[in-house]
């Protein structure tokens, strides 16, 4: 595939992914996990690990029906469960950082509900405290620039969502730069949580609802034109509705696209029927992301990698997902322009 400028698809000569500079804006804090962490917090504390997360790992996954997403979901509330000290928090965010700059990440917007730790931490806001601080300390330590989005969940009451929307407004100046609904697309109404929406949105964050995946492009548009969504977490299936993904393509509504975790869940059935280059017609801004590399298997460089394969991408349209990865970011200026300059260096430099 060539439509943004690259001529070299073909003659078997690739650049180096990890060497391509981008933005991850679509990773889950629990999903984020290594592996071999997860083994050794459980090993520590006893957690007896369902063997879906130990040697059948990754995991046989589906969403395709509610019994699915339970399995899912059950999962990640195991993984959930070895957190248990202010350290085992810091260790996460240090090495979600230091894999993300091993897949040439410079800037990453790490995702959490911080309702699902809140009894274990003293409550949402010294959780929140806690994540930010462990964040401030993985950036210093590492190079990677980072920053967090606060998500309320979709199966508990609107209610509550406002309370962590005061929360992230809250923090809004202080590492915090969205306000994202996450969870089962299917459950809840969606429109009753457009009220947190509005206090996220007069604090000035990004708004980033999970949309457009697990329901069709019909949600999608809700998440749109209900909540305000500057960016839309997955956003899809908009494929399926050119006339609705022009729309929102105009009004520059950003993709969080994940290839692996779509296949996993069952959204599609392989690699090549993920939708990629449907969007990229469309002029779609679209930031790849790993979502839950501790249930998928897979970190942010393979989601450029897979999608090269599968659809034969060019190393200028893998440019250009870079690229967009970081004008759909809230990166500060520097950032971004370092690493667009860098990201025309690596495309200029010969495979």
């Amino acid at each position: 595939m060539t439509g943004h400028g690259g001529a070299e698809a073909g003659t078997g000569a690739r650049r180096d992914l990890r060497a391509l500079p981008k933005a991850h804006l679509h990773l889950h804090f629990t999903g984020s996990m290594r592996h071999a962490t997860l083994l050794e917090l459980a090993a520590r504390d006893g957690v007896h690990l369902p063997d879906a997360l130990v040697e059948d790992w990754p995991p046989t996954l589906s969403a395709a029906d509610e019994k699915g997403w339970f399995r899912f979901q059950r999962l990640y509330d195991v993984a959930r469960s070895v957190l248990r000290t202010p350290d085992d928090v810091r260790r996460l965010v240090r090495e979600a950082a230091e894999d993300d700059v091993a897949d040439g990440s410079r800037w990453l917007e790490i995702q959490v509900d911080p309702s699902g730790y809140a009894t274990l931490f003293g409550g949402i806001t010294a959780f929140t405290d806690l994540v930010l601080d462990a964040v401030r300390e993985a950036s210093q330590a590492t190079g990677l620039g980072m920053a967090l989005v606060i998500a309320a969940n979709r199966t508990r009451h609107p209610l509550d969502a406002r309370a962590l929307a005061r929360l992230a407004a809250q923090y809004a100046d202080r590492g915090v730069v969205g306000f994202g609904l996450s969870n089962d697309e299917r459950r809840g109404t969606t429109t009753e949580f457009a009220p947190a929406f509005r206090i996220a949105e007069r604090a000035g964050l990004l708004l980033v609802p999970h949309g457009g995946e697990l329901r069709g492009p019909e949600h999608a548009r809700v998440c749109v034109e209900t909540l305000g969504a500057g960016r839309l977490g997955h956003g899809v299936r908009l494929a399926e509705d050119p006339a609705l993904l022009d729309d929102v393509v105009r009004r520059g509504v950003a993709l969080e696209v994940c290839p692996t975790s779509n296949v996993s869940l069952g959204v599609y059935s392989d690699l090549t029927s993920v939708p990629l280059p449907t969007l990229l017609a469309a002029g779609a801004t679209i930031a790849l992301g790993a979502d839950d590399p501790l249930l998928f298997g897979s970190r942010l460089a393979a989601q450029y990698a897979t999608m090269r394969a599968a659809h034969d991408l060019d190393d200028a349209t893998l440019a250009h997902l870079a690229r967009s990865s970081f004008l759909a970011s809230r990166a500060p200026d520097d950032v971004k322009q370092r690493a667009l300059a860098d990201i025309d260096a690596w495309l200029a430099a010969a495979p």
